[in-house]
């Protein structure tokens, strides 16, 4: 039996895992063939490269892949899944996907959509997501936008074979976004504010998260233009808005210069070897004191671990130890990021936690977000 004659009892599963019996949302999970909006992707293969799954040629690793709450790559760099070629094998860092249902479903619940509401819904991808969003507020109230001309075409033609006619722009968010809107849903992390805040009505409602920082911003524009809100007690990560083809390599081709490198300054850590990529608070917290930063991790044989700390100005640190014992930390350039880093880590030991979740947000017209809680302030964008 081939996959498109399969796939509703793999979506209500779906559906039951992501949402409530009671959810808006259960039904338009279950009624969306995923599968349709994803026939090929993007699956990470060992030593890094990504390589290419067609659906069509395994139709039940189609289903349990478009039926899994998972995100699903589709696009590496400038190279689309649907334009490569069987058994093909690219590397860069991934610049399209289709986003797991469950967080969409957060991202839309965190929006407090109401009928009649019009919907921005930055980051189109596959088009998924906006299938979902037509299913609570129809057609004439969504408007999908992305950046990458072939993505709109893609999606708005799966979106057209179901039935669904929602408007879909290719648009930056960076620069200037079409106006009117009283919800707007980012599906990317956006390095500031003032094109997603340009397209709201007064009282409209923002949901977000920022690049480096996998926080979920809620914010309702006032008649200043800017807008007040929260940092959720939730978290998401999405990957960075772009306005080209690819990212730009910015703090990555530091990386490649210093990987093994004798630094400037050599120390003794005082804490254990810490993926900074999945203590999300943390990396939160760093993207705030050294913004622009970017980080690496490796580990070998469950045992050695080894951290990277880059920075675009040239600054580094790379951290190595024996599982957990303290690490031999070297560090260059003008800053010193693992220096930094054990400074949140101190604040995180001695308070028990740290204050960006649950903190206020005070987002000015020019897009930048200020964040208070208690006596701590601190600024992005």
């Amino acid at each position: 039996m081939s996959a498109p004659t399969q796939w509703k009892r793999h979506a209500e599963r779906l559906a039951a895992e992501v949402t409530s019996p009671v959810s808006r949302w259960r039904n338009a999970v279950a009624d969306t063939p995923r599968h349709l909006f994803v026939p090929r992707w993007w699956e990470r293969a060992d030593g890094g490269a990504w390589t290419l799954r067609d659906g069509s040629a395994d139709a039940a690793a189609w289903l349990r892949a478009a039926y899994s709450d998972t995100s699903l790559v589709t696009r590496v760099g400038p190279r689309h899944a649907d334009h490569a070629r069987p058994g093909e094998q690219v590397s860069g860092r991934p610049t399209s996907s289709s986003t797991m249902p469950g967080l969409v479903v957060r991202m839309l619940r965190h929006a407090e959509l109401y009928d009649g509401a019009d919907l921005a819904l930055i980051g189109a991808g596959s088009g998924a997501s906006t299938a979902l969003a037509v299913h609570r507020l129809g057609e004439r109230h969504v408007t999908a936008v992305d950046v990458d001309p072939y993505l709109t075409e893609a999606a708005a033609a799966r979106l057209g074979a179901l039935g669904m006619a929602p408007r879909v722009l290719t648009g930056d968010v960076m620069g200037s976004l079409p106006g009117g809107f009283d919800r707007l849903v980012s599906l990317v992390a956006l390095p500031h504010l003032a094109g997603a805040l340009g397209a709201l009505r007064p009282g409209g409602r923002l949901v977000t998260t920022l690049a480096r920082m996998p926080v979920i911003v809620t914010a309702t524009k006032e008649e200043d233009g800017g807008a007040r809100g929260v940092v959720e007690w939730d978290r998401a990560g999405f990957m960075a808005a772009r306005s080209g083809d690819d990212y730009p390599a910015d703090a990555y081709r530091v990386f490649t210069a210093v990987r093994d490198r004798e630094g400037d300054e050599v120390t003794s850590g005082r804490y254990p070897v810490l993926n900074v990529s999945e203590a999300w608070d943390v990396r939160a917290m760093l993207e705030l004191a050294e913004p622009g930063g970017v980080e690496a991790y490796y580990e070998e044989d469950g045992e050695r671990r080894t951290a990277w700390l880059v920075h675009p100005d040239g600054s580094w640190a790379r951290a190595r130890a024996t599982w957990l014992d303290p690490p031999t930390v070297h560090q260059g350039g003008p800053r010193r990021l693992w220096t930094t880093l054990e400074r949140i880590r101190n604040r995180l030991n001695a308070e028990g936690g740290l204050p960006v979740y649950g903190s206020r947000v005070r987002v000015t017209p020019d897009g930048v977000c200020h964040f208070r809680r208690g006596a701590w302030t601190a600024s992005y964008g």
